[in-house]
């Protein structure tokens, strides 16, 4: 899939299907549309290409809110290429592209730079200034523009709720990573850079890859989680995925005041991974976050903790790890 950050990358001479939106996530819900868009264009024989944003709305209008992506941006675009997307617009929001008039949008962005021959837009679609325009609108201007226009109504959970990124919100906020994995359609993950910190995990023989100020996407509630950490390997397309035990929160049993990413690979003392970008993926909630009332209890639980991971991943199970083996420093 190519991928354009501007409009002037956009070879401007195709004919295409379009279809636009935030994708957030990358959910069931965003994927049907996006599929509809790849079905479309090969039926029509012509590209399927995607508009997205980046920032999100939300976060220009709305700063205060301190919206977190589900997904960084990157993970959203692995997600629209896996559709079978031919192209991505990735299209930086400022005041150059809030101000245009739904008129406007139309012109600059579907009929002189990508060629819209048909657009494929979900039921809930605003754009232009304002979000004045409506999928009435884009279909008054597709017959003054000559293009068709395609709505994708929503689609629903079994139990009746509409897929949407602010369901994964909920029950991410919830600790629910299995249902999160549901909506998405996939594991949960987020990513970020591997930094030092207190090793108090490796003195108990459990060391771990702390992640903390630069984390991306958004990060589960309180609790023990079974999961993932993922590495590239260094000079290839690859990934390593590491079966982990995942602690998340302020680490109460020290009485700590930051929170916290700490990914815990079964069985390995070997690893070094300060200054490494990972990512960390989220299986199942394995407990709720807790301080007990010793230290012994508190190396109890997390023995189990190895256990039920080991057990949820489907991997051999793993004890504490010498703290004089482990090699990182």
């Amino acid at each position: 899939m190519e991928i354009w950050r501007s409009l002037s990358e956009v070879p401007g001479d195709q004919k295409a299907v379009v279809t636009i939106g935030n994708f957030d996530g990358m959910h069931n819900g965003h994927k049907k549309v996006v599929a509809t868009c790849v079905d479309r264009g090969r039926r029509l024989g012509v590209d399927a290409v995607a508009v997205t944003f980046d920032p999100h709305p939300i976060q220009v209008h709305y700063p205060e809110a301190n919206l977190q992506l589900i997904s960084p941006l990157q993970d959203r675009l692995d997600a629209m290429a896996a559709c079978g997307l031919d192209a991505t617009l990735v299209a930086h929001y400022d005041a150059s592209v809030y101000t245009l008039s739904p008129e406007e949008f139309v012109v600059e962005f579907l009929v002189e730079r990508l060629g819209a021959v048909e657009v494929v837009v979900g039921e809930d679609f605003h754009f232009g200034q304002g979000n004045s325009g409506t999928v009435d609108t884009l279909r008054e201007l597709g017959r003054l523009y000559q293009f068709d226009v395609v709505m994708v109504t929503d689609i629903e959970s079994p139990e009746g709720r509409r897929w949407s990124s602010s369901w994964v919100r909920e029950l991410l906020a919830a600790s629910d990573v299995g249902g999160a994995a549901r909506v998405l359609g996939r594991l949960h993950r987020i990513r970020g850079t591997v930094e030092h910190g207190y090793k108090r995990g490796r003195q108990l023989g459990f060391p771990t890859a702390n992640l903390q100020s630069d984390i991306e996407g958004v990060i589960p509630g309180d609790g023990v989680y079974a999961g993932w950490l993922v590495r590239s390997v260094t000079g290839t397309q690859s990934a390593e995925f590491l079966p982990a035990a995942i602690s998340v929160g302020t680490n109460p049993q020290f009485d700590g005041k930051v929170r916290t990413v700490e990914a815990h690979v079964l069985g390995r003392a070997d690893l070094n991974l300060y200054g490494e970008k990972v990512a960390v993926m989220f299986v199942s909630l394995i407990r709720e976050m807790q301080a007990f009332d010793s230290l012994d209890d508190l190396l109890a639980q997390m023995d189990e903790d190895l256990r039920r991971t080991a057990f949820v991943l489907g991997v051999g199970v793993s004890g504490r790890v010498d703290p004089d083996s482990v090699t990182a420093s």
